[in-house]
């Protein structure tokens, strides 16, 4: 625990220095008495580093991929900080099950992007069925900043919003409809959040632009 105050704290001071001032809008929409399933859209790698930031002192774990442990001192850090692998190419029950346990029964929060990936808009069902069966609400966020790396030195303003919490039927049967229903509303909140910060702002995926 007081490792990861120290590493909000040294974050936090080099994000505003190098990057300037960061704006947290809504954050009393964040329940403050349960655990919750935040869900944004993928913008950068240090995203789940933005997020937790803005909702401190809510702690979080979150889904990494697997390679990323491969190195022993990445490893401790980033598990340290709440990241467990996953191996994107099969997800097995595990995968599930770790976060519903901590949502159920841990003091933390998870952090997920349903869409998987920087480089996909495509949102999936897994932070559905993740909320499903912990009975935990889902909580949209949207990040708008630098995407790219270098762009973090040009200080330019960096925002995050939260949503409304979006409740998920214990009960309900999570069918092709159903899901894509959900999906609609977190979606839709998606595109709220980003208009109510910017109406003009648009992601690019940097990746998309050296094609």
């Amino acid at each position: 625990m007081l490792f990861y105050r120290f590493i909000r704290v040294f974050t936090v001071t080099f994000v505003a220095i190098i990057n300037g001032r960061v704006t947290y809008l809504h954050k009393e929409r964040l329940p403050k008495n349960e655990n919750y399933v935040l869900v944004g859209p993928h913008r950068s790698w240090w995203d789940p580093v933005w997020y937790a930031m803005a909702a401190y002192p809510k702690r979080f774990i979150f889904m990494a991929k697997k390679e990323l442990f491969k190195n022993p001192a990445l490893r401790a850090l980033i598990t340290t900080l709440g990241a467990f692998p996953v191996d994107r190419r099969n997800v097995g029950a595990d995968t599930i099950k770790h976060p519903v346990n901590e949502l159920k029964d841990g003091q933390r929060s998870l952090i997920m992007f349903p869409t998987g990936s920087r480089h996909s808009q495509k949102l999936k069902s897994g932070s559905i069925l993740i909320a499903k069966l912990s009975k935990k609400p889902i909580v949209p966020a949207v990040y708008q900043g630098p995407v790219k790396f270098s762009h973090l030195f040009k200080r330019n303003n960096t925002t995050i919003n939260f949503g409304e919490p979006i409740a998920i039927d214990p009960k309900a049967r999570l069918t092709d409809e159903k899901i894509a229903e959900y999906n609609q509303k977190i979606q839709e909140s998606f595109d709220a959040l980003d208009k109510e910060i910017d109406p003009n702002w648009v992601y690019v995926d940097p990746k998309a632009q050296k094609k």
